[in-house]
């Protein structure tokens, strides 16, 4: 089993998890702001990390990691292995959601030196894990599996959930948002027959539940979406979580913040419209 670390994002935990693999490995360090609560929490120096996309939430510490350990390896998909190296284009589109907020939320996103990046292309194996493209949340997303465990390390393609909610909230910020290869990456996971889903927010969860929970949270935000009325939208993601507790709606908003999740599914719809005329 993974060592799942908690970083402790704004000092609540529950929000964005890390795990430590045996031999060094780690899936999604989290953000830089997260890193003391990181190290802190290892098993043993780490020696490789496997990304399952770039977003700062779950790669921002990647290149402050790569400069600590040396020889460090930096494992990513070709998409976003560019903007690991030269970082200004990634945080140029991150400004433009969090503002003056990106210090505070996400500390020092680092380049990684281009030869710690290891390129992972549409499918094959990094470090005895199994991984896949499964584009849908980002265009770059991988998901990994260890076929020893039946653990599958799904960055955010199967959904968001804060224990110990049973709920699960699509995560759909922009730009990437793609429903159609979203669904079908979805069942790309399923047909590794994993016994786990290991969630960066939040958890192991088993992975047949998830796997249906995450189709039906996205399928459902998608609809609500779909109208292209912001307010419906929002009211209808509060009230998919008015029977959970404040602690839960707190993480899950702070994981997912819904006027993002908004803006993403806008976006889809928008270009779809436009691409169908």
């Amino acid at each position: 089993m993974p060592n799942l670390i908690d970083v402790m994002h704004l000092g609540r935990d529950r929000v964005i998890g890390a795990n430590e693999l045996p031999g060094g490995l780690i899936v999604d360090p989290g953000p830089t702001t997260g890193l003391e609560a990181l190290l802190a929490g290892l098993h043993e120096e780490p020696r490789a990390l496997l990304l399952t996309h770039i977003h700062l939430d779950h790669a921002g510490a990647s290149g402050v990691l790569a400069r600590r350990f040396e020889g460090l390896r930096v494992y990513v998909h070709e998409v976003g292995a560019p903007h690991l190296v030269d970082p200004a284009k990634l945080l140029a589109s991150a400004e433009r959601l969090y503002g003056d907020d990106m210090e505070r939320l996400w500390g020092e996103f680092a380049p990684v030196p281009e030869d710690q990046i290891v390129v992972l292309r549409e499918s094959g194996e990094a470090e005895g894990l199994r991984y896949a493209h499964v584009p849908g949340h980002a265009s770059h997303h991988v998901a990994y599996l260890d076929e020893a465990t039946g653990d599958a390390y799904t960055g955010d393609t199967t959904g968001v959930k804060i224990p110990p909610s049973g709920v699960t909230v699509a995560p759909t910020p922009p730009p990437d948002i793609d429903l159609e290869a979203w669904l079908r990456s979805i069942e790309l996971i399923r047909s590794w027959g994993p016994e786990r889903v290991n969630l960066t927010h939040f958890g192991a969860h088993p992975a047949g539940e998830q796997l249906d929970a995450a189709r039906e949270a996205l399928s459902r935000a998608a609809d609500w979406a779909r109208a292209g009325d912001r307010e419906a939208f929002l009211a209808a993601r509060a009230e998919s979580l008015a029977g959970e507790s404040e602690e839960v709606r707190t993480r899950a908003d702070q994981a997912v913040p819904p006027d993002q999740a908004w803006q993403g599914l806008e976006r889809y719809w928008r270009k779809r419209r436009e691409r169908e005329g």
